[in-house]
């Protein structure tokens, strides 16, 4: 068996040299900066703890369909890679199966392109067990593909069984006909996970609270902003991924209205469509939101750009970002700004009310945020005068919980309350021992 068919996935600790190759000029350019790119690269590297020695940007006139770069270019790398005792190469982009196998036998290394390296992430901090079921799924589907550079005794035949000879079955179809079990497997241990958190959304919807989503580029902090507005303790570090399975909590905005808020997986450029399809059920949680509230770091270079692929993704999950009162933008880590910098972006939110500035870390704007909030997930709602007997305080509890009190009058046998309640609750405050006007 060839040297570099025997290496394994990368192990904590690993010595890497990371790449980022881009064209120099063509309609496939990218418009993101190269240097910016290799940085992203480097920090998604050292999310599976694996030690970077070296990374550059390597620029091509055009990639070659065999080998990506070009042979020169492969020599040099091979023996950096003797000098330096690297164990993975990572290229940040996509690389065919061929290539792959080329690259390896040409450097004598283990290459990982940016899907490979992602779902490498993925499979190391997934939780939940739909999120370890998720990722192997994607994991498969991913591998599947590469069959054909896996292992070199997939070139050999196993006989047939006993008098019919011939080749009989090659150890390439084994291979695949194993993962596509496995594949059906956990498609099915997943349509079980998925008929849950379906039941829990029904639930949900028989207590009907307005569901607030947070989505975002992968690191722009969201985690930190949910921790801030749920007093939670949610992984947030500055690490590409820090979130994989998402978390939901019950919180009270100013007015008394109560929303669940939803933290979800980050999102990436070029997000390998295995994961998409993987994680279409944890998404889910973001079709079902009455705000999608984009979380966005304003310090970043290409924070356009990820905007940009942020909506992509949303966009393949059927979701129109043009819908009316679905979403907020919110201009994270103000506190990294210089006072120039600063003063230009909040001048610029005042003028959208759906632009917010705010620091997640410091709590800067985070009234203004949940006003906000509070104003969109009401804007759709019915104003009503509920008068309530003094003495039913289940009635004045849900009241408060479940709607937005815009007024109170309190008299000597009677609540009078002016407030707001989504379609969904209409039916419900009928049916209470209250007067509606």
């Amino acid at each position: 068996m060839d040297n570099e068919n025997e290496r394994g996935s990368p192990r904590s600790g690993d010595k890497a040299l990371v790449l980022h190759p881009y064209l120099k000029r063509g309609k496939a350019k990218s418009s993101r900066d190269p240097d910016s790119c290799l940085a992203e690269a480097v920090s998604l590297t050292a999310a599976i703890n694996l030690d970077v020695v070296h990374s550059e940007t390597v620029s091509l006139s055009a990639p070659k369909p065999g080998t990506l770069f070009g042979s020169g270019k492969l020599a040099d790398y091979r023996d950096f890679i003797e000098a330096n005792e690297i164990d993975v190469v990572v290229i940040d982009g996509q690389v065919t199966p061929v290539q792959q196998r080329n690259i390896e036998r040409s450097i004598h290394c283990k290459v990982v392109d940016r899907t490979g390296l992602i779902l490498e992430i993925f499979g190391d901090r997934a939780q939940t067990k739909e999120g370890v079921l998720q990722v192997e799924l994607a994991h498969l589907s991913y591998q599947r593909t590469r069959l054909v550079r896996s292992w070199t005794h997939l070139e050999r035949q196993r006989g047939g069984a006993g008098f019919l000879g011939g080749p009989g079955e090659s150890q390439l179809e084994i291979d695949r006909r194993l993962i596509d079990d496995r594949i059906i497997k956990l498609k099915r241990q997943l349509e079980t996970v998925v008929r849950t958190r379906d039941l829990h959304r029904a639930k949900r919807k028989k207590v009907p609270y307005p569901i607030v989503a947070l989505v975002g580029y992968t690191n722009a902090g969201k985690s930190t902003l949910f921790n801030r507005l749920t007093s939670s303790d949610v992984f947030a570090e500055d690490l590409l991924f820090a979130t994989l399975d998402p978390t939901m909590r019950k919180i009270d905005l100013p007015g008394g209205q109560t929303v669940i808020l939803s933290d979800t997986v980050g999102f990436i450029s070029d997000l390998p469509t295995e994961l998409i399809a993987a994680f279409r059920a944890t998404l889910e949680e973001v079709l079902e939101a009455d705000l999608i509230v984009h979380v966005r770091d304003i310090t970043h270079n290409d924070t356009e750009a990820q905007k940009e692929d942020v909506f992509n993704v949303l966009r393949r999950l059927g979701i129109d970002i043009g819908d009316e009162g679905l979403y907020l933008e919110v201009l994270n880590k103000l506190d990294l700004l210089d006072d120039d910098k600063k003063e230009i972006v909040l001048n610029e939110c005042d003028r959208r009310p759906d632009l917010i500035g705010m620091s997640a870390v410091s709590g800067e704007g985070v009234e203004t945020f949940l006003t906000r909030v509070e104003e969109q997930i009401t804007s759709k709602q019915k104003i009503l005068t509920v008068t309530v007997p003094s003495e039913d305080g289940a009635s004045l509890s849900w009241i408060y919980r479940n709607g937005t009190v815009l007024d109170r009058t309190d008299q000597e046998e009677f609540v009078i309350l002016e407030v707001k309640f989504s379609v969904e609750n209409l039916g419900r405050i009928a049916k209470m021992p209250v007067t509606i006007d």
